[in-house]
């Protein structure tokens, strides 16, 4: 989440009277993320967050990550939902910017994950993917790996700035994966972007999942290496098998994986890891000047690349296969 579109108290006032939502009390920017405008509204009948759809977001998406989030909440998954103003309309425009009014969810996430953070992560992907299974509306990913070797020419110049020799290493990465990337795996919906800032916990137990704006029809085996990726490194860089079991296992007690899935997750997890280091790269190089943002750092992935490159059986990630 971040701030790039401000809001005049006017505007927000004549868009939140088509809600029954009743009167405005405060509102303010949330600085955290890195793709659209957001809001924490308080209102008369409570919280909110008011989001509004930046670069990367297409108009023609957000039908797609509306629905989910509604879809996966009517089937138990605990999400915010879009909120429908009187006239049954979830997308508006607000700002010049395609808007939308969405639940507000309770919870905190765990800035420092522990096993059994990552044991109901692994257990909530899971049903997130078993849940997605009714939603009619498809999405490609487009972030996909045929998309990584555009996203690299559009920031290679600045790569070397970042990291000596960083242009050549993700040159040689790019090549290899696209020779041995895994096809016909089980796929569905993914979330694509499940980091520890999009699930809250309540007392350690997890009381939802947020930020859907990656989500899209891939395979499900990359959504749990994004996972791997995100919650089972510790600051140091240094990968924690205790996480990583609990993560996995937690997630195969709700699915079931091939055993074709187990045998492609490291290489799920290189890719995922050069996905997310092409995305902060650009994002170092590109953030523009005034944004209420702090980009991510890209080195912190070309580490996890560097891991997952040594890795050759899932079993190395602490699960019994």
């Amino acid at each position: 989440m971040a701030v790039y579109t401000e809001v005049a108290d006017e505007e927000l006032a004549g868009f939140l009277a088509d809600y029954d939502v009743g009167n405005l009390l405060s509102y303010r920017g949330i600085a955290e993320g890195v793709e659209n405008s957001n809001f924490l509204l308080h209102t008369d009948s409570g919280p909110y967050i008011l989001t509004l759809y930046e670069k990367r977001v297409a108009v023609g998406d957000l039908p797609f990550f509306l629905g989910l989030m509604n879809h996966l909440a009517g089937a138990g998954i605990t999400c915010p939902v879009a909120i429908a103003d009187r006239a049954g309309n979830t997308l508006r425009t607000l700002a010049g910017k395609p808007a939308a009014l969405i639940s507000f969810l309770e919870g905190v996430w765990a800035r420092k994950p522990r096993p059994m953070h990552c044991a109901e992560v692994g257990a909530a992907l899971a049903q997130f993917h078993l849940a997605a299974e009714g939603f009619s509306i498809t999405r490609p990913n487009a972030l996909t790996q045929s998309d990584w070797r555009p996203l690299f020419q559009s920031c290679r110049d600045g790569a070397n700035d970042v990291l000596a020799g960083l242009e050549d290493e993700i040159d040689r990465e790019l090549t290899t994966l696209a020779e041995i990337w895994p096809k016909n795996l089980p796929s569905g919906v993914i979330h694509a972007d499940l980091f520890p800032d999009n699930v809250f916990f309540l007392n350690n137990k997890l009381s939802g999942i947020i930020d859907f704006y990656f989500a899209c029809n891939d395979t499900l085996a990359y959504d749990i290496s994004i996972c791997l990726n995100a919650w089972c490194f510790e600051p140091d860089n240094s990968f924690n098998t205790t996480k990583a079991r609990a993560l996995l296992s937690a997630y195969m007690r709700e699915r079931s994986m091939s055993q074709a899935e187990l045998a492609a997750l490291p290489i799920l997890a290189r890719g995922s890891a050069l996905r997310f280091l092409l995305t902060r790269l650009y994002d170092w190089i590109n953030t523009p000047e005034g944004a209420l943002v702090q980009p991510h750092d890209p080195l912190e992935y070309v580490r996890k690349l560097r891991f997952h490159q040594k890795i050759s059986t899932a079993g190395e990630y602490g699960i019994d296969i």
